[in-house]
């Protein structure tokens, strides 16, 4: 990480800038890929499974004998720590949802009121590879199991012998999740876009993945099928103070930049001691890591900036809307309440970002690169619908009609004032 001491505000944008993406080269191959799926539906899958992740296939669908197998290849201790992320994930998430709201008598005879309808159907999409991320299985499985979607379908690609990691299998028929398909990338996005033999359509598609991933997701809502959020690869922006331990700063900086290659971290500080030894702790506890090469990558995108004050820090803070938020400082607990843009936010010395990426009880399915300004993380709300209803008596028709029949004229719209009228009208002679 490059340390930048004391930038003028005008530095502020260039420093703050994301890692750029290769679009052109990306948006190429997610459209041929798509194209493929669309017109070869479970064949194009098949031979995209062979190709990407080097299986040999028979069928797409996961049985329930491997979904069953998955559970006794997990040790007692990691399944006993996912039934615990599951139990505080799905009481923070229950907690925070809303079904049914009041009914409000907006005047006499008026009653309007909203309730949360599941979306019929969804696609939870996980990421394989050399991370496969079953803690996302719970982060969007157990929202939909609190919805009641009806129908919920799992993507996930495979290893070379064709089997998906059990722990994804495992914590799917955790969440109550048995439809479970091989399929991964953009290729899978398209299955779940468009319906092949085997997959469904859906109208929703949830989770995170790469740059063919998300782009694939951006073309599926150009085609009609809602995603959870725009997305771009992980972050981390950590605000430390000079009495923050450098040691927990440098790990917390690691932990995202393992994420990949295109990850961003980021350290705003007003001490340059710290500064100076955190990239020290660094260099030190980079050596053990096995995905080292990962983290350096990502740490070429990254930087220490140290800014004149904390409030100055809370400032270039907002002004990157960081996915995850690192609050590290002495005063962390008020610091926290001026903060305006952020995903989520970790607050104190001990909420280490991990916390909250497996089992304090919030969802890490965060917006990125910069759409924290106007999106929020994933959540129960991300699974219905929000449907509105109403309902008038007579009296309540009779004291708002004429000033519905004096907007829609005012507006040119005859039949909507008609359809006032003609009640008005008929409770008139009755």
């Amino acid at each position: 990480m490059k340390i930048y001491t004391h930038p003028v505000p005008s530095d502020q944008i260039s420093l703050l800038e994301r890692p750029q993406q290769q679009k052109q080269q990306v948006d190429e191959a997610v459209q041929e890929i798509i194209g493929l799926v669309r017109r070869n539906g479970d064949k194009a899958l098949l031979a995209f499974a062979e190709k990407f992740d080097k299986a040999q296939l028979n069928q797409l669908q996961v049985s329930p004998e491997e979904i069953q197998t998955a559970a006794e290849l997990l040790s007692p201790t990691l399944k006993a720590a996912i039934q615990t992320a599951y139990e505080n994930i799905y009481r923070f998430h229950e907690a925070c949802f809303t079904r049914d709201y009041p009914v409000i008598n907006t005047m006499p005879g008026i009653k309007c009121w909203r309730r949360s309808m599941p979306i019929q159907k969804v696609g939870l999409y996980i990421p394989g590879g050399t991370a496969p991320l079953f803690s996302t299985v719970l982060m969007l499985g157990i929202p939909a199991k609190i919805a009641g979607n009806e129908q919920v379908v799992l993507c996930s690609p495979t290893d070379q012998q064709g089997n998906i990691h059990p722990a994804v299998l495992y914590t799917a028929q955790l969440c109550g999740i048995s439809e479970i398909y091989k399929t991964g990338g953009a290729q899978a996005i398209a299955a779940m876009t468009y319906g092949t033999e085997s997959i469904p359509a859906v109208n929703k598609i949830f989770g995170p993945g790469n740059a063919f991933v998300t782009r694939a997701k951006e073309l599926s809502q150009q085609a009609g099928v809602a995603i959870d959020m725009p997305a771009g690869p992980s972050e981390v922006l950590i605000i430390a103070d000079a009495q923050a331990d450098p040691a927990f700063v440098a790990a917390d900086l690691l932990a995202q930049a393992e994420h990949g290659p295109d990850s961003q971290v980021i350290l705003l500080t007003d001490s340059v001691d710290l500064a100076q030894t955190v990239q020290q702790n660094i260099e030190e506890q980079l050596e053990s890591l096995p995905r080292k090469l990962t983290a350096q990558q990502a740490l070429k995108n990254s930087k220490s900036i140290i800014l004149t004050s904390i409030e100055e820090c809370v400032a270039w803070s907002d002004a990157y809307a960081p996915e995850h938020l690192i609050i590290n400082t002495q005063n962390a607990t008020s610091l926290a309440q001026s903060i305006k843009v952020a995903g989520s936010v970790f607050i104190g010395s001990l909420t280490c970002e991990s916390l909250g990426d497996y089992a304090s009880g919030t969802n890490h399915t965060l917006p990125t690169y910069g759409y924290a300004r106007n999106y929020s993380g994933v959540s129960v709300d991300s699974f219905v619908n929000k449907v509105t209803f109403q309902e008038a008596d007579a009296q309540g028709i009779q004291l708002l009609g004429p000033a519905v029949e004096a907007m829609a004229a005012a507006e040119g719209l005859d039949a909507h004032k008609n359809a006032v009228s003609l009640r008005l009208s008929k409770i008139k002679k009755s």
